[in-house]
C-alpha cells in the first residue's frame, strides 16, 4: 500500500477543491446575492455582534476561494475552522448530528487537516514557497 503515499498530493488537492467549492457555494449568495443583510441579522439573533457576519462571509467566500486555489491555505483554514465551531455550538448543536451539525463538523475537520498538512504541492502556496505541502522525512521514505 506504500504506492498510495505517492497520491497524497492529489488527495490534498481533492480535499481543497471539495472544501473550497462548498464554502464558495455558501458564501456566494451572501456576497453577490443580496443575502448579506439577512445573514447579518441572523448573526445578531444568535447572540454575536453583527459585524461578525463580515468575518463569516469572508471565511466562506474568500476563504473558499483561497483554499480552492491553495493560497494562504493554512490561514484561511483557521478562519473556516473557527466559523464551523461557532456554527456547531451556536446554531446546530440542538438539532443533533443528522440534519444538524454533521456538515459543519465535516467541513471543520477538512479545514483542521489543511491547517496541519498545508495545501500540498499542487497549490499556489507551494509555488510561492509558503509551506504548501507536507515534506517527507526519512521516517516515511
Amino acid at each position: 500500500m506504500r504506492y498510495l503515499d505517492r497520491l497524497q498530493p492529489f488527495a490534498l488537492f481533492v480535499l481543497r477543491v471539495v472544501l473550497g467549492v462548498i464554502l464558495i457555494a455558501h458564501g456566494y449568495p451572501k456576497v453577490f446575492g443580496g443575502g448579506f443583510q439577512h445573514h447579518m441579522e441572523f448573526v445578531g439573533k444568535i447572540g454575536l455582534p453583527h459585524w461578525m457576519a463580515y468575518f463569516s462571509t469572508g471565511a466562506e467566500f474568500f476563504g473558499g476561494l483561497g483554499i480552492l486555489i491553495g493560497l494562504f491555505t493554512r490561514c484561511f483554514s483557521i478562519a473556516v475552522l473557527i466559523e464551523m465551531l461557532v456554527i456547531v455550538f451556536k446554531v446546530e448543536l440542538h438539532h443533533g448530528l443528522k440534519g444538524g451539525y454533521e456538515l459543519p463538523v465535516a467541513l471543520g475537520t477538512m479545514a483542521f487537516v489543511l491547517i496541519f498538512f498545508g495545501a500540498g504541492p499542487i497549490s499556489l502556496d507551494a509555488v510561492r514557497g509558503g509551506g504548501g505541502g507536507v515534506k517527507r522525512s526519512s521516517v516515511y521514505s
